[in-house]
């Protein structure tokens, strides 16, 4: 399909990412409608497909998908989980309609239901699994490219692209190069630069090693910020105190020096009374003598008036 031309001769590097991905690797079994695209035998009875025509089949398929005026279309559909992923990235990047998961019997026969849709072009990733979609495009007259292995029934199947279609890997990697062909045939890219999106995005990912990954790299950012963060020590605190003690053992001596020097100096008996006047208590460090009083309800009284008898209940004498 390539019709001798080298802008769509397929590369060396597409080559060697169809060796890394297994496309080339078939089944033990075969059917008689794939003998054709089977390279040769291993001694191990493994069938070798032949990736030239892997490549011409997937050109051909490539024009059918332009040929179409409207994307949306275009149905891409996959039951399988390992090729769910490829055929919604596909879709994405195309523009066309996908159908991932089961496949709701009637959706291109019956006119009653909603999901009810009349594609121009189904596009299945294996005929045995998707043989649902297969059976009711032919009763709409649908034409229908599908990856096949090279024991694949071909039944209905109009387009059929050689490949191993039982590894994530290679159904992944064919999904982006038939992407990658559409949106060159489409002038969206050019084949002088390669396309910026990689074929992992297309590979089928375990959701338990999804989410054991993203644990891991969030485990790892963390580690890293802690390790970015610098630990400076506090400061001192200064609580005003300890520039002004320099001997502990020196304060007692010196507090006791100056009470016994108060003691002993004569204090006149009118700077006695006057704070004995003017404040009800007076603080000493002597705690036996202290001069405040037990009786609340004396101390309170005013002036001039006669205290309640001691043996009161704290009531007014005055009824």
């Amino acid at each position: 399909m390539s019709g001798g031309l080298d802008a769509l001769a397929i590369s060396e590097d597409d080559i060697t990412k169809m060796l890394a991905a297994t496309t080339h690797i078939g089944s033990i079994n075969s059917e008689t409608t794939m003998e054709q695209y089977i390279f040769k035998k291993k001694t191990d009875g493994i069938n070798i497909i032949n990736l030239k025509k892997t490549w011409e089949k997937l050109l051909l398929a490539a024009r059918a998908i332009v040929a179409v005026e409207n994307p949306q279309d275009v149905f891409v559909f996959a039951t399988r989980p390992y090729a769910q992923r490829a055929v919604l990235k596909f879709a994405r990047y195309i523009g066309c309609s996908s159908i991932a998961g089961r496949f709701t019997p009637g959706t291109f026969t019956n006119q009653i239901q909603t999901a009810f849709r009349e594609p121009r072009l189904l596009l299945i990733s294996d005929p045995r699994a998707d043989h649902q979609s297969v059976t009711e495009g032919s009763y709409a007259n649908i034409p229908v490219m599908g990856f096949c292995n090279v024991d694949s029934p071909t039944k209905f199947i109009d387009i059929a692209v050689p490949c191993n279609n039982k590894s994530p890997q290679s159904l992944g990697l064919m999904w982006w190069f038939l992407a990658r062909e559409v949106l060159r045939l489409r002038g969206t890219i050019s084949r002088d630069i390669p396309w910026d999106v990689m074929p992992d995005l297309f590979f089928y990912r375990d959701p338990e090693d999804a989410e054991k990954e993203e644990k891991e790299r969030a485990e790892a950012a963390a580690a890293a910020e802690v390790s970015k963060v610098e630990f400076a020590a506090p400061a001192k605190e200064d609580w005003g105190a300890d520039e002004a003690v320099t001997d502990w053992s020196a304060e007692g001596q010196a507090a006791a020096a100056a009470a016994a020097a108060a003691a002993a100096s004569p204090v006149p008996a009118a700077a006695i009374a006057a704070p004995a006047a003017g404040a009800p208590f007076q603080v000493t460090e002597d705690w036996a003598a202290q001069s405040e009083t037990s009786d609340w309800a004396a101390q309170s009284a005013p002036v001039g008036e006669t205290a309640a008898p001691a043996n009161t209940w704290g009531g007014s004498s005055q009824w």
